[in-house]
Formats: structure tokens, C-alpha cells, sequence
């Protein structure tokens, strides 16, 4: 048993000072993911990586009910989670009118280059994921584990307990259910 582990098991006992062994643990990984996805998000969020790690953790250890956290890959999927959440919780902020609604802030940057029509609005993300996990919790923990958490395709079939094939094909499908979702087309 690593030492995440026993620190998430005491956490789960309700130690108090477990959760605040955790931290210096897990940081640099949280920090990554955190930098990853925000990161490849288009919609420019003005929170930072490391902002958005101490709200995660936060949301993670600071709860009355404590999660059973079985293992490390699932303390980082359901940290992934968290900083989705707070990610969309952030955005649909930003689309109120009472900040501005739909319209967007442009630095005046002459050689800043557009983003890619291929990144995926977080919002219509979101949705199309809640809609995933309603017919597929599966596919929608797989998406969750690679493209929030960052996990590699090796990685989420050991979280997920399957073969790395069946990961694989089940990512696949996944990616067009989304794609097709977020196009309106399902």
C-alpha cells in the first residue's frame, strides 16, 4: 500500500490530520493536472493551476460525508472531477449577463494565433458528458479518467479494471458519442 493510500484510508477514518498529510503528497501531481486542463480549454479562464488545485482539494477533503477512496488512481479521477466542476461552475459565471453574457473578452494581440474550431466548448462538454454518464457511466468514468485526470490509456484500464483493448475501444466510442452529441446529432 502506497503512502497515498494509508493517507487516504485514515482520511476515510476520519483523521484529522490525514488530510493535511495528503497535500504535500499529492501537489505537483494536482498542479499538473490542473495546468493540463486548463490548459487546453479555449475559453481563456482567469483562474490559475494553483487556484484551481487548493479548490478541488478543498471540495475533496472538507466534506461531511467522506468518500471511500479505494486506491490513488481514484483520489486523481475524483480529483479530476472537482476541478471539472469547478471549471464549468466557473464558466457559466462568466456567461451571465450580469458579466457580459455570450460576449467575449479579445486581447488586442495582432500575432495571437485563433484557437483550434477543434477545441470543445466546456459548457456543451459538460452537457454532453452528464448525457454520457446517464446511458453509459462507464464510458463517461473512462472520459473522465483520460481526458480530465490525464491518465494514460494504460492507467485507466487498471483504474477501470479492464483489458488496455477494451479501454481503448470503449475511448473511441466514446469520442464520437461526444463529438456527435456536441453537434447535436444524438
Amino acid at each position: 500500500m502506497t503512502d497515498v493510500t494509508k493517507i487516504l484510508s485514515a482520511i476515510e477514518q476520519a483523521d484529522p490530520a490525514a488530510s493535511a498529510e495528503l497535500l504535500p503528497l499529492v501537489y505537483n501531481e494536482l498542479r499538473h493536472l490542473a495546468a493540463r486542463e486548463l490548459s487546453g480549454d479555449p475559453s481563456g479562464h482567469s483562474i490559475q493551476p494553483t487556484a484551481l488545485v487548493h479548490q478541488a482539494y478543498v471540495r475533496l477533503v472538507d466534506q461531511t460525508d467522506q468518500p471511500l477512496w479505494s486506491h490513488r488512481g481514484h483520489f486523481y479521477a475524483a480529483a479530476a472531477e472537482a476541478m471539472r466542476r469547478i471549471l464549468v461552475e466557473h464558466a457559466r459565471r462568466k456567461q451571465t449577463l450580469k458579466r457580459g453574457g455570450d460576449r467575449m473578452r479579445v486581447p488586442l494581440d495582432a500575432n495571437r494565433v485563433a484557437s483550434s474550431p477543434q477545441d470543445p466548448d466546456l459548457l456543451e462538454l459538460d452537457e454532453a458528458l452528464t448525457r454520457l454518464a446517464v446511458e453509459r457511466p462507464k464510458l463517461a468514468k473512462l472520459v473522465h479518467l483520460r481526458y480530465f485526470a490525464g491518465l494514460t490509456m494504460e492507467q485507466t484500464a487498471n483504474a477501470l479494471q479492464v483489458s488496455r483493448r477494451t479501454a481503448e475501444r470503449d475511448w473511441t466510442y466514446a469520442k464520437v458519442w461526444l463529438l456527435d452529441a456536441m453537434r447535436g446529432e444524438c
